[in-house]
């Protein structure tokens, strides 16, 4: 078991989970891996063209890989893609880094309105291109309860500054 326990961020897209991931590592003195980032890396394509070529399951994939290497790299933060809840087998990684206090899952947790308002500033989510209100109403729906289910704190986000959400964080994760 590591001496402190990896800060895992989980949430629907435009949550902040990258940008808090960042912050935090910087505050906590370690590095933050970005599952979207380790896809990216190791496919040598961006999510965008991962959806358009080889659909949303090929993605689903990778996403696995992509928590496994996080979750097990020197990392001490973790921003999980927004989608990664879907997985049983992703949950059931989230939970056993958890049981064996390796982890500590935070939900970032946000309004439908503001979630679609910072989303939409970025041309990386193909899930958001029929239309970001109906398909953030979606995906609320659908990973909330799964969002519940893996996370031992949540976070509301609405209104805070990147700052005030990790300190947020910091003060609900024992030893960070």
């Amino acid at each position: 078991m590591n001496a402190l326990p990896k800060i895992v961020l989980v949430g629907l897209m435009g949550s902040g989970k990258s940008t808090v991931a960042r912050r935090l590592a910087t505050r906590t003195g370690t590095s933050a891996a970005d599952t979207d980032d380790i896809i990216e890396a190791s496919e040598g394509r961006t999510v965008r063209e991962i959806f358009a070529e080889d659909g949303e399951a090929t993605f689903r994939a990778a996403e696995t890989r992509a928590l496994e290497s996080a979750l097990t790299s020197t990392a001490g933060v973790v921003a999980a893609a927004g989608g990664v809840v879907l997985s049983e087998a992703n949950r059931a990684l989230l939970k056993r880094a958890r049981d064996d206090g390796e982890a500590v899952v935070v939900w970032l947790r946000a309004d439908q309105s503001t979630l679609v308002k910072r989303a939409e500033s970025g041309d990386h989510r193909p899930l958001l291109d029929d239309g970001a209100d109906d398909a953030m109403k979606r995906m609320a729906h659908e990973r909330t309860p799964l969002y519940e289910e893996v996370s031992d704190v949540t976070v509301d986000t609405d209104g805070l500054t990147i700052d005030e959400v990790v300190e947020l964080v910091l003060a609900a994760v024992p030893d960070a």
